[in-house]
């Protein structure tokens, strides 16, 4: 095993102690993967480790070494790492002699399945709820609700936002607001989707933030429905995450919310929700969007919806259930290994009260992180909901926007990630220019662990600072 110790001087606002780091040697098995798997891999260019078992927050790898998981399957793992309740559904499956692969015929745990998601709706939703079973992963959810609305509405058009991430498929990515993945696709992606500025406080499209930036963004919206001469065919829908992942945790201010909604419903325009990340109690409530009050005509969910399995749905109200038999399908859309787990983890999140849970988790690492601030300039805007949070970095030397907020520090990222690998904690990257370290942890994360979590954090930033 590969550590090293380190002494980091204690200075306020820091937990330091004498630490324990990793340190990261290419082993046999990394080595293999960097050989033989496509150059398109990203994780474990970020995150070199060869993984043995994990259980809960906790991650081993080949070597024994233990890192805290604050990415957690980009989101997937809600309850964690091979929660109980979540081995004992799959077992009872195995045990039960249940059909594994099934396509999309019934069966009893695919019946309960459906009866645990249609309890966690809104009741407004779920009395009209449609759901359709895609494909294993939340890019296919997404393209079924791209052909459900356009079906629906016989308009082709849809708008998406700047700053988005659908998914990775020539539909998904199309909607996508990072040109990075997209540029090798630019002819195929040409298929009527408008991108609309997203209200990012911090980065104010408009320059002006706040309130005032929330009514501009909704006026622009207006006129664009309401223009005879705008230039731009009125949309078959409007898809937007409720708080943008991989765009750098920004979360939609809810006034807006409620606006897009009422301009979406004026003007006959279904209202696609992407809860594929914030879905199942990880902001707070059981989905993003109950934050704001409103009810989606389309929601699409995977990640935590299978219990750490692969699945994906696509939730819809009834009037735009005018597709015939046979237009979307997949092979795998009947995983009831699947559809167990994710039974088990919906009753858990619900009889343990784990969207409160996640809530008070949150507010609790936030009030480390802008305790952090008072001393770490560079820590520039602190912001999610419930236990999806971002922390945007800066440069505090950089010329400042027109809102006084300093430039995004990108290079700064990496070092504070790989500074917190070293300590044993796992973060991913994202948002404009990879400057925004995401804290994702399980929803089961207790209190203690989230002040381990911010000293680790705490004292990473110490050391990525004294690298630049």
């Amino acid at each position: 095993m590969s550590v090293a110790t380190s002494l980091v001087d204690d200075q306020p606002g820091r937990v330091c102690t004498t630490e324990t780091l990793y340190e990261f040697e290419e082993s046999p098995l990394l080595a293999r993967q960097s050989r033989q798997e496509s150059n398109a891999r990203s994780y474990p260019r970020r995150i070199p480790l060869a993984l043995k078992r994990a259980k809960g927050l906790y991650v081993e790898d080949v070597e024994g070494r233990r890192f805290i998981d604050c990415l957690a399957g980009a989101g997937t793992l809600a309850l964690g790492h091979n929660h109980p309740v979540v081995i004992e559904a799959i077992r009872k499956v195995l045990d039960d002699g249940l059909p594994l692969h099934t396509l999309d015929l019934t069966t009893p745990v695919k019946d309960q399945f459906v009866q645990d998601l249609f309890g966690l709706l809104p009741d407004a939703l779920a009395q009209e709820a449609k759901i359709q079973f895609c494909g294993p992963t939340g890019t296919d959810a997404v393209e079924a609700a791209l052909k459900l609305v356009r079906t629906a509405t016989g308009r082709n058009t849809v708008i998406s936002f700047q700053g988005g991430y659908h998914g990775m498929s020539q539909g998904a990515l199309s909607l996508m607001g990072s040109l990075g993945p997209k540029k090798p696709m630019a002819a195929l992606l040409a298929n009527g989707v408008q991108f609309m500025p997203y209200p990012y406080d911090y980065r104010c499209p408009f320059g002006l933030g706040g309130e005032q930036g929330v009514k501009a963004n909704l006026h622009y919206l207006h006129t664009l429905f309401s223009d005879p001469e705008a230039g731009v065919q009125l949309p078959a829908a409007v898809i937007v995450e409720v708080v943008q992942g991989e765009g750098g945790v920004i979360p939609a201010d809810l006034d807006w919310l409620r606006g897009l909604r009422r301009l979406t419903e004026q003007a006959g325009v279904a209202l696609i929700v992407d809860e594929i990340q914030s879905g199942f109690a990880r902001t707070g409530k059981m989905f993003a969007f109950e934050h704001a009050g409103i009810v989606p005509d389309v929601v699409v969910l995977s990640k935590a919806i299978g219990g750490s399995l692969p699945l994906a749905v696509v939730v819809y109200r009834e009037w735009l259930d005018t597709w015939l038999p046979g237009a979307h399908a997949g092979t795998f859309r009947g995983n009831q290994m699947a559809m167990a787990a994710g039974s088990a983890v919906m009753r858990y999140l619900k009889e343990h009260n784990v969207a409160a849970h996640a809530a008070a988790m949150g507010e609790r690492l936030s009030e480390h992180l802008h305790i952090l601030q008072r001393d770490f300039p560079q820590l520039g805007d602190i912001r999610g909901r419930g236990l999806m949070l971002g922390v945007e970095l800066v440069d505090p030397s950089g010329l400042p926007d027109a809102l006084g907020h300093p430039p995004a520090f990108g290079r700064l990222a990496p070092l504070v990630q790989r500074e917190c690998l070293k300590r044993g904690l796992i973060l991913e990257l994202g948002g404009r220019h990879g400057s925004v370290v995401r804290f994702l942890p399980p929803l089961i994360i207790t209190g203690a662990e989230i002040d381990h979590v911010a000293a680790m954090f705490g004292n990473a930033l110490a050391a990525a600072i004294a690298r630049l």
